[in-house]
């Protein structure tokens, strides 16, 4: 069974936050306030607040890339993956690291795309064929 976790952020403005994470990333909302909102994100709980977010630099260095640390996102089964990234893409998204595989050939292959939402809180959405390619070594 999957435990969901629970992530809050800032965003500057929830209406924009609403039209990104709802519109085009396609999360359900749920409870909010003047201040907050919440969403299920792909299974999980993110409550977005008000506030200045956290700057995010490229200090995470990832085979040949640096990417920006902190970041969040999920795991995705390749054809959702895919997906996502066409509708990212077709929404006028600029990626971070455009949709590429790493790792090709080894344990652990995967698909992923970086990308900020409209706060500049960075995100790293990760395709695999199978599951059990998550936490290979």
């Amino acid at each position: 069974m999957l435990t969901p976790f629970h992530l809050a952020l800032h965003v500057r403005d929830l209406d924009e936050a609403r039209g990104f994470y709802g519109g085009i990333l396609g999360c359900a909302e749920g409870r909010s306030a003047p201040t907050w909102v919440d969403f299920d994100f792909f299974g999980h709980q993110l409550s977005l607040h008000l506030g200045e977010p956290f700057a995010n630099a490229r200090t995470g260095k990832v085979g040949a890339h640096l990417v920006p640390m902190p970041h969040f996102g999920v795991v995705l089964m390749l054809p959702d993956w895919r997906a996502l990234a066409d509708r990212v893409g077709a929404a006028g998204v600029a990626f971070e690291l455009e949709p590429s595989v790493r790792f090709a050939g080894e344990p652990g292959e995967q698909w992923t795309m970086f990308f900020r939402d409209p706060s500049g809180n960075p995100l790293e959405f990760k395709g695999f064929p199978t599951m059990e390619g998550v936490f290979a070594h």
